[in-house]
């Protein structure tokens, strides 16, 4: 657990730290590609509080969603359509999605627990 903690810590820590500039030309792809990876994380998590997840599945999920989210605002700035926006509604709902589901399995887990804490007190 504190593997993925370190790393998202040093990641955020060289991310501000450095003076790395993305050009105009590539936000859309950027944008895109953050949608896609914050979906597959909210989404592995929440397998994981599911007690279904798998890493190969998460994996191949994270590259295969961005690959598929570059590919279509790739094909759509070739084509003068904005086909990146239908990405960024379907990562956006799927991420609000698996948030929704996560914050009831974590208030369902909270609620049981107090349960079980009023019902040791009482006996």
């Amino acid at each position: 657990m504190w593997l993925p903690l370190l790393g998202l810590i040093l990641g955020v820590s060289l991310g501000l730290l450095s003076d790395i500039q993305i050009p105009q030309l590539y936000s859309n792809y950027l944008s895109i590609a953050v949608l896609a990876a914050l979906d597959t994380l909210f989404g592995g998590i929440r397998a994981y509080l599911q007690q279904i997840y798998d890493d190969k599945v998460f994996i191949s999920g994270f590259f295969f969603n961005i690959a598929l989210a570059a590919g279509l605002a790739f094909l759509g700035v070739h084509l003068g359509v904005d086909l990146y926006l239908a990405a960024v509604f379907a990562f956006g709902v799927r991420l609000f999605q698996n948030i929704a589901v996560i914050r009831r399995i974590l208030l369902t887990k909270w609620s049981d627990r107090g349960k079980v804490s009023e019902k040791k007190f009482q006996e």
